[in-house]
């Protein structure tokens, strides 16, 4: 299937790229998602015509998530916890916990957004969290995890 890309995917191309995918990732992935087109000759003269407006809009969407990589950069975290003696969480500290304690010290982040790559947090401790705010911007989030008291 062959797909004209309208805004830049990670590991696939840039904006205006005309690329080849399986049709299933194209077909229920990309296309809903407003990501692409299906290449035909009208979609590309269509194309052409609104480049400018598409590159402008993925211009300004990379200069929000810079300023928001800033911001993020510049924050640091603390939860607290229910745990045991050891530092050993009950429960866990996870997606919720953290998009809760970013919207508390003023900062919005996207679900999607936030990377745990070892799944939840059930130490307590010092981690740091990856944000993917977009396919170029990605920043870290410092998180302390502490014990109730």
């Amino acid at each position: 299937m062959n797909i004209i890309l309208l805004e830049k995917v990670a590991n696939l191309g840039n904006l205006g790229d005309k690329v080849s995918v399986k049709p299933g990732f194209g077909r229920n992935f990309l296309i809903p998602g407003g990501k692409a087109v299906l290449a035909t000759a009208e979609r590309i003269k269509e194309f052409e015509g609104r480049r400018a407006e598409l590159e402008k809009a993925e211009a300004e969407r990379l200069n929000q998530a810079q300023a928001r990589a800033e911001s993020i950069e510049k924050l640091s975290l603390t939860i607290t916890h229910q745990a045991g003696e050891e530092g050993k969480l009950f429960g866990s500290v996870g997606l919720p916990d953290i998009i809760k304690a970013c919207s508390e010290a003023g900062v919005d982040v996207e679900k999607q957004e936030i990377k745990l790559s070892e799944g939840s947090i059930r130490q307590t401790g010092e981690f740091e969290v990856a944000i993917h705010l977009h396919t170029d911007v990605i920043t870290s989030l410092k998180l302390a995890v502490v014990a109730e008291d």
